[in-house]
């Protein structure tokens, strides 16, 4: 039996999809949103975290951290991600946090499932389709961090607002929206956060 951990923060695509996950009978589907998902992961104990990248809270940044905590390989779930082509910022993070399996949520529901068992087998699967999201992911200029300082500067957050959720100082975050704005080429922060959202880093 496959333990699962659906995350997901839209409540109604979530519940579909656990339901119609939960009548295969090697599937023990459990599901959550972003917020309710670090509390699940010590019960549940799932071999497989199928996370939606899109996420309501943290300012739009999937903790996708908190779904891989450091831990023996035995107890640490394996992390299959739902993601678009027109998201390589959100894929470059998956890549980053370790995911294992990456499922484009415009294709067929049968490539969960499938992505699911391979991920849950310790092997790696991803959509043909994604594959101009990862070559724009390659080419992005931007770091983990600088994105993480953008995408909270896109929420309207001020420099100390940013500092603190990031703890960071207020000098640190100028540097690096100084850093922003020289490598996307733009004026100035708005301008950074336009090219930013248009390019699908954000």
């Amino acid at each position: 039996m496959i333990r699962v951990l659906l995350v997901h923060d839209e409540c109604l695509v979530r519940s579909v999809l656990a339901e119609w996950l939960r009548g295969e009978s090697d599937l023990a589907v459990h599901d959550t949103s972003w917020r309710g998902a670090p509390g699940l992961l010590s019960s549940v104990r799932p071999d497989v975290c199928a996370a939606d990248l899109e996420c309501a809270d943290s300012y739009g940044i999937p903790p996708l951290g908190e779904l891989c905590r450091p831990g023996p390989d035995r107890t640490r779930p394996r992390l299959l991600v739902l993601a678009t082509a027109n998201r390589p910022g959100l894929l470059k993070r998956a890549v980053e946090a370790g995911a294992l399996g990456y499922v484009d949520k415009e294709g067929s529901p049968q490539n969960l499932l499938r992505g699911i068992r391979r991920v849950a087998q310790g092997e790696r699967f991803v959509n043909d389709s994604l594959g101009f999201g990862f070559l724009k992911a390659a080419e992005m200029p931007l770091t983990r961090r600088e994105l993480s300082v953008l995408s909270l500067a896109a929420e309207g957050a001020s420099i100390a607002e940013i500092a603190g959720s990031l703890h960071l100082s207020h000098g640190t975050v100028r540097n690096y929206m100084a850093a922003i704005t020289r490598k996307t080429g733009a004026r100035n922060r708005i301008d950074a956060i336009r090219i930013s959202q248009g390019q699908g880093w954000l």
